[in-house]
């Protein structure tokens, strides 16, 4: 009798036991399903999150500089100079000589301008007239040294002239060149003329103007023709309109 009871108890015990196992499989199942749909979720929010940092543009750091104040230079947009020029002029041959002369500019362009001049000086006496007491190669009319010309300017290096801490002006190297004619001995003769100079602007209407040119032609007055070379050096100022 107990033996059969033993056995019945045993039979119970093993048909609960697996029946708890059967029992575990599909909620173990469940619960994997739940923790994939989870997961999935965790992956598309920072998907979103990811998405989100990327449309947002960086931040730009903005750098904290101190501009300094700058006074720029009013130069009149005008493009013709007018003004004179006073100086001195080496006649060759004939001696240092004052010159005076007149200047008129047009600037074609910011670099290049042409450029007209008219000058007059009075040569001296040569070396024979001086050694030779009374001989005299000229009379005082012919003596009148007149010249004019037809120039075309190029400035080549513009910058500035500083006038202590907080002065500032505009100024400029420049070339010329070109032909004329020259009035002298009673000849009238072809020229070619050639310098350079230099120009500084302490207003925006006012030029002032150091220069030196040769005046070059060719002249038989003392027996040979040969060229004479004519050095002027000037100071001038000019007046934009």
């Amino acid at each position: 009798m107990e033996t059969r009871i033993r056995v019945l108890l045993l039979a119970l015990v093993c048909v609960a036991t697996s029946g708890c196992a059967h029992l575990h499989w599909p909620f173990h199942r469940h619960h994997a399903k739940d923790a994939k749909a989870v997961g999935a979720q965790s992956a598309d929010a920072a998907a979103a999150v990811s998405a989100e940092a990327a449309a947002v543009p960086p931040t730009v750091i903005e750098p904290q500089v101190e501009r300094r104040k700058i006074k720029v230079p009013k130069i009149k947009s005008h493009n013709v100079e007018l003004g004179g020029y006073y100086g001195e002029i080496s006649i060759e041959d004939f001696g240092a000589a004052p010159v005076s002369g007149l200047r008129f500019d047009y600037h074609i362009t910011e670099d290049f301008y042409f450029e007209a001049n008219y000058a007059r000086a009075k040569g001296g006496k040569t070396s024979f007239e001086t050694l030779g007491g009374n001989v005299q190669l000229l009379t005082d009319a012919e003596r009148r040294f007149t010249y004019y010309n037809l120039s075309l300017g190029y400035n080549f290096l513009p910058g500035e002239v500083f006038l202590g801490r907080n002065r500032a002006m505009t100024s400029g190297f420049y070339l010329v060149g070109g032909i004329g004619s020259v009035k002298f001995a009673g000849d009238q003769h072809f020229t070619v003329n050639f310098g350079a100079g230099f120009h500084v602007l302490p207003t925006d209407w006012l030029a002032i103007h150091i220069e030196a040119q040769d005046l070059v032609f060719k002249s038989d007055l003392l027996g040979v023709e040969r060229l004479k070379n004519n050095l002027t050096a000037q100071v001038g100022a000019t007046v934009f309109f």
